[in-house]
């Protein structure tokens, strides 16, 4: 029986067993891949506080793991395909048949971006391919990047580049002038003289061997392909939480994203949610951290009985005496 059983071991995942076995609470995480969630896959990492030089997204990953692990933190390999989350005892089931059982469960499932799936995408991911321009832009500095995507996201980042790169081209579905963001952000990128625009386009290939020499760029009404020589090519179509175990379990937004309070509380009582899975606003490795320091700080006041608000097991029997 664990105190705190973890779902999935990305940067909230591990701040959560951190925090947790700290304060003495028996802790486990359960992750079916290698730890660290996305920032494992991030070639360079600058913008996480205190790791400025030479820093890799799997170099802080291990640290976060070793971390955890240091404060006696139990890793388990598997991959989590059901959940009974009702009730004072959680239980949860791996693809191996393996169930455990925790007085509380903090859900850390992660989310991938959106991919587009053309030629060269994978292959060139972290080498010119990127889904988040304020983690990578200043590696594009005096370079010309395209960005995929027309919706707030997109469009937002685009400007943001605009800071760093010589040029940035924003490939666009729609007609001429026809954006999916909000009208602000609509005429400030238009005034902006370092972005450029094609229109009823979509992204057909990423060319390059070792890294991003240019793409293929198709006419949806004229099929007419052309090529540009462009340095990076960042994707903004949106992003998929990995949270399709979890249907019927806790309560998500239309998009799959799981709604917590500000204590990363779910709609279950003694369930929690961290990190890139959960409805928030910024989706950076420092603030899955502070969601999975906020989750096991949460939880040992649930233990306790003292959760503002909600009346536990524990304290209603101390009520009862």
């Amino acid at each position: 029986m664990y105190d705190i059983l973890i779902v999935g071991a990305g940067p909230g995942g591990l701040t959560a067993g951190i925090y947790g076995s700290r304060a003495r609470l028996k802790t486990a995480v359960i992750e079916k891949g290698r730890p660290g969630g996305q920032a494992a896959t991030t070639m360079e990492m600058e913008n996480y506080p205190g790791f400025f030089e030479h820093t890799s997204g799997p170099d802080v990953m291990d640290q976060f793991l070793a971390h955890a692990k240091r404060f006696g933190t139990e890793v388990i390999k598997g991959q989590v395909v059901d959940l009974e989350l009702e009730g004072e005892v959680k239980k949860v089931t791996t693809r191996s048949g393996e169930t455990y059982e925790a007085k509380t469960v903090v859900l850390s499932p992660g989310a991938q971006p959106r991919t587009l799936g053309v030629k060269g995408e994978g292959q060139l991911r972290g080498k010119g391919v990127s889904y988040c321009a304020t983690c990578d832009a200043d590696f594009f500095e005096d370079l010309d990047v395209v960005v995929v995507g027309n919706g707030d996201a997109a469009i937002e980042e685009a400007m943001y580049l605009t800071k760093f790169a010589e040029s940035v081209t924003v490939i666009v579905i729609h007609d001429d002038g026809v954006l999916d963001c909000n009208k602000m952000s609509t005429e400030k990128a238009m005034s902006n003289p370092k972005i450029k625009w094609i229109w009823n386009s979509v992204l057909e290939e990423i060319m390059g061997e070792e890294l991003c020499e240019g793409v293929k760029v198709k006419n949806i009404k004229s099929d007419e392909v052309t090529e540009l020589d462009v340095n990076g090519v960042f994707v903004f179509i949106g992003s998929v939480p990995n949270t399709d175990f979890l249907q019927g379990k806790v309560e998500m937004d239309k998009n799959g994203y799981i709604i917590t309070n500000d204590r990363m509380e779910t709609n279950i009582p003694g369930v929690y949610a961290v990190g890139d899975a959960r409805v928030k606003y910024l989706r950076q490795v420092v603030t899955a951290a502070a969601d999975g320091a906020i989750a096991a700080v949460a939880v040992e006041k649930y233990l306790e009985g003292h959760v503002e608000g909600r009346v536990t097991p524990e304290l209603l029997s101390k009520l009862n005496k």
